[in-house]
Parts: structure tokens; sequence; C-alpha cells
């Protein structure tokens, strides 16, 4: 069965049709351009060829970056906490001061077992809804998670919705779960004398991915009909959103849809591809360019692959004769990951080459029936959620994961945005920007959406696996793939959001998610957008925090006419305890780090004591 017949959004990767410098669009997006910079300052006769602005557009452009320019004040508190009433802003107090005791946050699970115990499971609910439950989490269903969403969306704040729920399971049932789930049966005929990486196989002592991560929900595979559960259930949140708010998003994570041993071995063939485009330019002296700059000779390329035996001349020549491609003589790395679906069906997708002979060799050596079955399955899923979410006017944010699915889970995003982003942003990318490789993956993304006419969306994360990723990377034996420390994860998101911002600029069919808690970051992007005059009602940048957390964020935004979102989780009490688990265990480094957001919720409650509006209720 070939992988055409699988999913059109994989099957069609249609070859690079523009090969243009880093700020040119296609005329399309160009049209789009001078029509909405045609709104904003009408240009003279003279200033016709945008390419290079003449005196007065630049005269007239200054101008009206100084009418624009927005400032936000994060210290006002009495704007900041509008939205609440004052047991509200105590109850902020009380949960962020929890979180600072180690004692409490260590021994969460324990304790909240003898709290069910001590008080009886109505009461207990009543207490986390009182505590933790009603800062972090909206509400148990569609139902009753409207009044919140309505309320923050009457202050200026949108929403992202997030079904929160999560199996309990012992460690030992989690590592039993992702073993029978990632090892294939060819692997365990194999006994290790296969071609597979160490990164991108399961490992035992690292099978329960919820150790190490304090801020993203974990599924494990079942079967099949679990994830059709999971995808009713993203299906459910899809219409949630779109009955709750006009603009919302809904959150997914692509391990919820199907077997991971296939967004292992997928992830692994492309690595190994990219790394095999890496070894061809050194060949041609083109090592340490930067990865869009890396173009190789086509003739030269096709006689080292010639040379290295990895298919006959004449098959090696028809790769290269696709719609555009080579047709420039170069071959880029956006050319060369098109080959990989070009050139196999699903039965031969997992194809590597190996780097020392240079031949094409399967990753395994065979596939079972029901193995292709769960490859199908899961990019079906994908198709029909993103399917939903269009339909309902709904945007759809891929959620990013550990860094040997990741690969995986960004091509096949990837595909779905060909397919769905063409009119306008419905599905995001999420970007981990404390990855080594991250702005190397927003530009080539960025990059292939220019090419082909279709709008990047991104979400822009630190990232929730480090201290998870850091100890499998050293214990398993591979390089480290997050950045040495804090810093230089803040200048790599700084580098990544300023390259959206100029194709933003540049190309108004980019949009992009500041996800980020941290105000210097936040004041960063309004400092940008108004040096390149980018109005917050284009809807182009977006912000997001969580439910519960940096309200002396969101909600300053929002009522300045920023699109701002706040990740709404919600379930029932009981099965998003894991979830809230984790909430304590960020925030009592958050807490521990930072007494700011505690220090407003003091100053705020002061003001209010003493201007005699401690009774306040928000008016919406």
């Amino acid at each position: 069965m070939s992988y055409c017949k699988v999913l059109p959004a994989v099957a069609r990767v249609r070859p690079a049709r523009v090969f243009g410098a880093r700020l040119r669009s296609s005329a399309a997006a160009s049209t789009q351009h001078k029509e909405q910079k045609s709104e904003e300052a009408p240009l003279a006769p003279s200033c016709t060829v945008l390419e290079k602005p003449c005196e007065v557009d630049l005269i007239r452009r200054k101008a009206h970056t100084e009418r624009l320019r927005i400032s936000i004040d994060f210290d006002n508190t009495q704007e900041a906490y509008k939205s609440k009433d004052t047991l509200e802003l105590l109850r902020s107090l009380l949960v962020f001061k929890l979180c600072t005791f180690d004692f409490l946050v260590d021994k969460n699970k324990e304790l909240t077992d003898l709290s069910r115990k001590v008080f009886g499971q109505q009461l207990f609910e009543k207490l986390m809804k009182m505590t933790f439950y009603g800062q972090f989490v909206a509400g148990e269903d569609q139902n009753a998670i409207k009044p919140l969403i309505e309320k923050n969306q009457a202050f200026g704040v949108g929403s992202v919705l997030d079904y929160s729920v999560e199996e309990d399971l012992t460690q030992e049932e989690a590592e039993k779960k992702e073993m029978d789930s990632c090892v294939s049966e060819a692997e365990k005929e194999s006994h290790g004398m296969d071609h597979r990486e160490k990164k991108y196989k399961a490992h035992r002592q690292f099978g329960d991915r919820r150790g190490g991560v304090i801020s993203a929900r974990t599924y494990f595979y079942a079967d099949e009909a679990k994830c059709d559960h999971h995808m009713e259930t993203f299906i459910n949140c899809i219409k949630a959103s779109a009955g709750s708010s006009v603009d919302g998003f809904s959150a997914i994570k692509m391990t919820a849809l199907g077997r991971p041993q296939f967004l292992l071995q997928f992830s692994e063939v492309l690595v190994k591809w990219r790394r095999f485009f890496n070894l061809l330019a050194s060949h041609q002296g083109k090592e340490g360019m930067a990865i869009l700059e890396q173009k190789l000779e086509l003739e030269q390329l096709q006689d080292s692959l010639i040379k290295l035996g990895v298919g006959a001349k004449s098959d090696i020549e028809n790769w290269f004769t696709g719609e555009k491609l080579g047709s420039s003589g170069t071959i880029d790395l956006l050319d060369w990951n098109s080959l990989i679906n070009d050139t196999t069906k699903i039965s031969n997708l997992l194809v590597v080459p190996n780097m020392e002979s240079g031949h094409l060799e399967p990753l395994l050596s065979k596939f079972t029936d029901e193995e292709e079955k769960q490859m199908k399955r899961m990019l079906q899923r994908m198709d029909v959620l993103a399917k939903h979410a269009v339909e309902n006017g709904v945007r759809l944010m891929v959620d990013a994961e550990q860094t040997y699915f990741q690969p995986a889970i960004s091509r096949l995003t990837l595909e779905m945005q060909r397919i769905f982003n063409r009119e306008k942003p419905n599905i995001f990318n999420t970007y981990q920007c404390y990855l080594r490789e991250a702005y190397d993956n927003v530009s080539v993304d960025v990059e292939l959406s220019r090419r082909e006419g279709w709008y990047f969306g991104a979400k822009l994360v630190r990232g929730a696996y480090m201290y998870q990723e850091r100890s499998r990377a050293a214990e398993i034996g591979y390089e480290d793939p997050i950045n040495p420390d804090y810093e230089a994860t803040n200048r790599m998101y700084h580098k990544c959001l300023e390259y959206i911002l100029e194709e933003i600029n540049h190309n108004r069919m980019a949009n992009v998610m500041v996800a980020s808690h941290n105000e210097d970051t936040v004041k960063f992007t309004l400092e940008k957008m108004n040096e390149m005059s980018l109005s917050p009602t284009e809807n182009k940048v977006y912000f997001g925090q969580l439910l519960g957390m940096c309200d002396q964020i969101s909600f300053p935004l929002g009522q300045a006419g920023f699109p701002v979102y706040k990740y709404v989780p919600y379930g029932p009490v009981n099965e998003v305890i894991p979830y809230l688990s984790r909430r304590a265990q960020e925030n009592r480094g958050f807490m521990k780090g930072s007494q700011r957001e505690r220090s407003l919720l003091w100053k705020e409650l002061k003001r209010r004591l003493f201007s005699g509006q401690l009774l306040y209720k928000p008016v919406y």
C-alpha cells in the first residue's frame, strides 16, 4: 500500500516552487502585504516599488510607528487583577505560598491520598476546588468551564482548551506500557543486532516519561481503541472551544493518537537523512554554513550518490526531475527533505542511508501487517482532528514532546499545515527553544511556508522536558540536545522570535504565539512589534500563559487589545490530580525564584483594603 493512500498530507510533499532571497515572498503574499501597507499609510505615486521605499514613505512609516507605539504597565495591579474578586486573590496567595514548601510539594501525592481518606471524596473535592484545582483548572466538563472562559474573554483574554486528564499509573505500569508500545516485533527478534540508534530506542529506565517533566501531560499507549477514545476527547475539546469562544485554540498531543513506535522510527529516519545531507554538504566544502545556505551542486551531488552506491544512475537522476526540483542547478535541505516522501511507499518509508557504505537500508528487517495498520491509523486520526478544527473555526495547537519523538511530530504537523493552512493559520506547531537546533528548525519551516505559499503558525516555548532529556542523554550516551544554560535558552528564544517577527513584517502569512511567563520576553516582543509597526489588531502575534499564573502579564495585554490566551485545563477533579501535582512542582521553582507575582497580589489587596474595595466584584 502506498504512503499516498495512507494520508495525502504526507504523500504530496511538493518540491520547492520559489528559490528566492531571505525576505522575498510569493506573489500572492506580496500582494497581500501591499494591500495591508496601503491601509496603514498610502504611498505617493513615486513610491510604488516596495523593495526600495522612498524617503517620503520612510517618513510616513516612522510617523505611523510613533502613532501606534503601545506601552504596557505590568505594575498596575488594579488593571491586572480587574477580573478577580478578593477571595480569588487570597486563594492565589495561599496556593503560591504552599508551592514554596518542599515537603508539601514532594509529598503531594501521599497528602492528597490521605486527605481523600480523612475528609471523604465529597469534602476532598470541595477543598481542591477552593485551592489548587480552583487556581489551575477551569472546571470538570465543557459546560462547567464556560463561566470562566466568558469572564476571561470579557477582560480581553481568550482560551486554549486542554483536556488534562491522565491515567494514574504506577512507575512499573508506565514502564511496561512504554516498552510494549515502542519495541517492534522485528526489534524483539533482532536482540539488538539492528541499525537503530540508542536515542531512538525505548529504554526501560526512562520508560516512565512523566519523570523530570513539570508542565506537560503524558499519554501511554494501551491499544488502538484507547487512541480512538483520545481522538474523540480531542474532538469534544474542539467543539467545546468553538462553543465557548469566538477565536479559540485547542491543544492536542501526537502520542495520544497512536503507537509511539512509529514516532520513534520516523524520527530516526528524518534525522539520519538530514545527517546524510550534512555529510554530502561537507563533500562539497559547505559544512559550517547556515542551514539554508547549504546549496549542493546538482551534478556533483548525483555523482556522489552514484559513487556511494545509493542507487543506479537512472534512479538518482529521476529523484531530481520533479516540478522545479533541481531546476536551479542546486539542491538545498528543503528539496532534500521532499525526496523522502517522493521516493518511498509506506512499507519502505523507514529506509535510511548507511553513513559508512552510503547504501539505503531498511531501519528494521520487517513490519507486521498490524504495525503498518497502526501507522496508517495515527495519520488518519490527525487528519480527522484537523478537519474538525477547520469546520468548527478552531485553531489546532500541536504540543511538542521529547526529542526522540519530536522530528516526526514536527514533520507530520508540517504536513497538516501544508493542507489546512492555505487560507489561514489553522494548525500551529510548537518549537522548544531550549533545544540547540531550535533556530534551524524554525528557519527551515518558515522558508518552506514562504516557498509554497501557506500560512506559517508557531507556538514558541522554552520547553518542558529539560531534566528528563539531560538525564537520558547522559545515561544512554548521546549528545545533550539542550542549550547549556538558561541564558542561552533565552537568547535562542529571542532569536527564533525575532526571525518570525521579521517574517511577519515582510510577509503577513506568518503567525506566532509567544507562550512565555517571562516578563522580559513579553517586553522584548512588544518592543520589536513597535519597531516594526506590527499592530495587535492584525492578530499575527499572540501571547499565552497558563491558567492561574502570571495574570499580571495576561490581563494588561488583553485589555490593551493584544491577542492573549490562557492555556485552560479542564477535567474531573480526581483525574487531573497528576496535572495538578506537576503544577505544584513547577510553581515551587517559579515562586522561589521570583517574589514578583506574590508582591503584586499583596499590593492589590492593600490597595483594595485602603480604598474600601475589599468586597470588589468584577463587572462584565
